[in-house]
């Protein structure tokens, strides 16, 4: 049952019992009306009708529930990443307050927080999408009645758009991992040919391949322990899904040839296992790119080549079963 109470003209107080804590003691919820007495009354139904049950909780104390709910069903490499994300989400000064007043008005104050410590867009946008899942569970769970973060609105500025490298750029890329080695060639090439990203291009296996027929169905997560060097490991694809690639007749040439280079080709195919140089792969497009440097070209996170730049590109054509660079 929720109270009111007159604080002076035109404000109002009102409070809803919201559990007990783990000491067993009651617990409250408080929110500020400013208007006139029917606003307060509507607030006053709605915490009655969805009681909060959060028991004195903190945002903190959500996201750790959070992350334990989850972190079984997680890739390692979303373990790794939203740990850090609650850890960010925490350290701030809404990381203490209680589930039950937290508001919107809360959230988009975190976010101005957030951009007056220059925090760019990506950054505000992962730690929101973390929270907001918090809260969609706190709700799920009965802690909290409505999901604040969901309300509050996720602006960013604004941004001249960028552009996918042209494929005079790619063929460039290409000629120049040749330079580089016979792996960066096929590398590189599969990147532009399958679309797929670094990691799977890690993990590719050489029976993945049977006829012209590529299958990319893992990755290469990386795991990352305090006080520990990073573990490889062999994971599903980001959306944990198989597909299958269909490779042009050169590249399938280009594959048998470099599999034929070695007297035993062993199981994987640019040997990221190895632990001479576990991340070839970035570095055999880095080299590439410094014999070039084709508008400063990089090899993004989804592992497709592309150009982030706002320099206009060619509209060539694509040769046939080239995937087209997506961009950013």
């Amino acid at each position: 049952m929720a109270t009111l109470r007159r604080k002076k003209p035109g404000v109002w107080e009102v409070r809803a019992f919201t559990g007990r804590d783990a000491a067993g003691r009651p617990t409250q919820v408080s929110r500020t009306v400013h208007g006139a007495k029917r606003d307060a009354q509507r607030l006053a139904a709605e915490l009655s009708l969805k009681p909060s049950n959060s028991g004195g909780r903190t945002v903190a104390e959500l996201l750790d529930a959070w992350l334990e709910l989850n972190e079984a069903t997680w890739a390692p490499a979303t373990v790794r990443d939203e740990q850090s994300r609650a850890e960010l989400i925490k350290a701030d000064p809404v990381g203490n307050m209680a589930l039950a007043r937290l508001t919107v008005a809360d959230v988009d104050r975190w976010h101005t927080r957030l951009r007056r410590a220059g925090i760019g867009d990506a950054g505000i946008r992962n730690r929101h999408v973390a929270l907001r899942a918090a809260l969609a569970q706190a709700v799920r769970w009965g802690w909290v009645s409505t999901n604040v973060a969901s309300a509050a609105r996720l602006t960013q500025r604004k941004r001249a758009p960028r552009e996918s490298m042209s494929a005079g750029d790619v063929r460039a890329v290409l000629h120049a991992a040749v330079k580089v080695g016979p792996g960066a060639a096929l590398a590189l090439r599969l990147a532009a040919v399958s679309g797929a990203r670094r990691s799977e291009l890690a993990a590719l296996r050489w029976d993945d391949l049977a006829g012209n027929r590529l299958r990319i169905d893992s990755s290469v997560a990386v795991l990352r322990r305090s006080g520990e060097e990073p573990e490889l490991v062999d994971d599903v694809t980001k959306t944990a899904n198989r597909r299958t690639v269909t490779l042009d007749n050169a590249t399938v040439d280009m594959w048998q040839a470099y599999r034929s280079s070695f007297v035993d080709p062993g199981e994987w195919v640019f040997g990221l296992f190895e632990p001479a140089n576990p991340d070839r792969i970035g570095w055999w497009w880095r080299r590439s790119r410094e014999l070039i440097d084709p508008g400063g070209c990089t090899i993004c996170a989804t592992g497709q080549l592309r150009k982030p730049s706002a320099r206009a590109t060619t509209s060539a054509p694509w040769p046939a079963g080239w995937a087209t660079p997506t961009r950013p």
